[in-house]
């Protein structure tokens, strides 16, 4: 696969972004304050799902007392004043770096909200590596694929030539309807044992893409 790889197509959050962590917390915090039990991080990598109203539900949220509107608006609201204090994957900025040297395109495509997506790549200083950025227009995380098949009309290039690179599941559900190739990097949000259910290609860190570009 390595040698007809031309183009990347990136997820953000816990795929170059590593704010797992800070995705537990802030779930706990919520579960704790509707008196709840709280999750731990592999609970979480285990229930964690787009969209992400399954997971909140599954967590133990009841949406008749709280709506998830309210719900998710409480969860973004925290999320946005803490995001800077993460930062990216170990190594990513590197494999970033030796795409772009090789002439590979890149872009990102998240569920993450547009306008805080484009700030944040600016804030990382990692703007210059995308020719494309693609989040939702809500703060909700619901399904990117109708964005994926949108970026997918914009690129000119054959199956073999593209390779999606996510975390979770739903990332290899986007890359099927976009006709791309995947890999899963299962450091992010999701648990290997899940990412591998349905056989899929499943790296265990962002640097091994070094064998694949």
């Amino acid at each position: 696969m390595n040698r007809t790889i031309k183009y990347l197509i990136w997820d953000w959050n816990g795929t170059l972004f590593n704010d797992v962590q800070l995705g537990v917390d802030i779930i706990n915090n919520l579960l704790n304050q509707n008196n709840l039990p709280q999750i731990t991080y592999e609970r979480y990598r285990d229930i964690f799902t787009f969209p992400v109203s399954d997971y909140y539900k599954t967590a133990g949220f009841d949406f008749s007392k709280t709506p998830f509107e309210i719900l998710g608006k409480l969860f973004m609201d925290e999320y946005e004043k803490r995001k800077y204090k993460m930062n990216l994957f170990d190594g990513a900025r590197e494999i970033l770096e030796l795409a772009k040297n090789n002439g590979i395109g890149q872009s990102v495509l998240s569920a993450y909200k547009h306008d805080t997506l484009v700030e944040i790549l600016k804030h990382y200083q990692i703007s210059e590596y995308f020719e494309n950025v693609s989040g939702l227009d809500n703060i909700y995380a619901g399904s990117k694929e109708h964005l994926g098949i949108e970026l997918r009309k914009k690129l000119n290039f054959k199956k073999e030539e593209i390779l999606f690179i996510g975390d979770t599941l739903h990332d290899a559900d986007v890359a099927k309807a976009m006709d791309v190739n995947c890999v899963l990097i299962s450091n992010g949000h999701q648990s290997a044992g899940r990412l591998m259910a349905n056989g899929n290609i499943v790296l265990s860190d962002i640097r091994e893409l070094k064998n694949l570009i």
